[in-house]
């Protein structure tokens, strides 16, 4: 049996313009297109960096 995998949602509530390249990409990253859309990932190391490189930027629903 497969064990259930953890998730984490995350809401872009901060728009990415006028911020580094590299945080607009990690927004696109995450699947986040327009303001308040929310995502449900996988809680993963990878993915737990990539919200802390932008955490300014989202919030966890």
């Amino acid at each position: 049996m497969a064990t259930p995998q953890k998730s984490v949602k995350v809401q872009l509530v901060r728009s990415p313009i006028g911020c580094k390249e590299s945080h607009r990409a990690t927004v696109r990253g995450l699947g986040l297109r327009k303001l308040n859309s929310v995502r449900e990932l996988e809680d993963t190391p990878a993915v737990r960096g990539m919200i802390n490189k932008i955490d300014y930027l989202v919030k966890i629903v």
